[in-house]
């Protein structure tokens, strides 16, 4: 979900409530329409990606880079 930081200063204790109960929300926090930071619960935003996690999921056909 993506909110104004002038609507963050507002309802920050809301927002830090929400996600206490939900691990998997968090904000997107922008500032005049563009995207400056994310607000988010500790463990779910902070969770490196794993390398190969599609690893035998689809396969890329031979042709694939071709014109």
């Amino acid at each position: 979900m993506r909110i104004e930081a002038s609507e963050v200063k507002e309802k920050l204790y809301q927002l830090l409530g929400e996600m206490e109960y939900d691990e998997e929300k968090f904000y997107v926090i922008t500032h005049k329409g563009r995207a400056v930071a994310i607000l988010g619960n500790y463990e779910y935003v902070s969770v490196p990606r794993k390398i190969g996690i599609a690893k035998g999921k689809f396969t890329v056909p031979d042709d694939f880079d071709t014109m």
